[in-house]
């Protein structure tokens, strides 16, 4: 079993990073995307066109459950479905230019409202915050 760190009250930690999470996307709820939403558009701004397939193994979920998020997404015009280069019988996903340009203005509304956030902080405040997301970056490394 592990043992929980005696400075670090894990509970408290997962739900300050949760709310965190939440008012990031609350900064950009004007385009309404559901965490599966957003979560798909921007690994198609990343990695480029994909199937509905390799989408729900990069997600973690069911691939019926990732059809309807990009039905969702296809009916606003944000992905558009594209013959696969190599095998005729599959169909990318893409973003649209109209998927694109919400991605991008998503991610600025939330990193304006993050820097916001952390401007009412003071030096040493930020620079530990700095440090702390090289660590939680290195939680994610594989």
């Amino acid at each position: 079993m592990m043992e929980k760190p005696p400075d670090l009250d894990v509970n408290a930690f997962a739900q300050t990073l949760g709310r965190l999470v939440r008012h990031m996307r609350a900064a950009a709820a004007a385009h309404e995307l559901s965490l599966t939403e957003s979560a798909v558009l921007a690994r198609l701004g990343r990695e480029g066109p994909a199937t509905t397939a390799e989408l729900a193994r990069a997600e973690g979920m069911r691939p019926q459950s990732m059809s309807a998020a990009v039905a969702a997404l296809e009916e606003r015009e944000l992905v558009e479905r594209k013959p696969h280069p190599s095998d005729g019988r599959q169909v990318n996903i893409a973003l649209t230019d109209k998927g694109a340009a919400v991605r991008s203005a998503t991610k600025d509304l939330k990193r304006a409202w993050l820097a916001q956030a952390m401007a009412g902080l003071d030096e040493e405040d930020r620079r530990i915050l700095a440090r702390a997301g090289d660590i939680l970056a290195r939680l994610l490394e594989p």
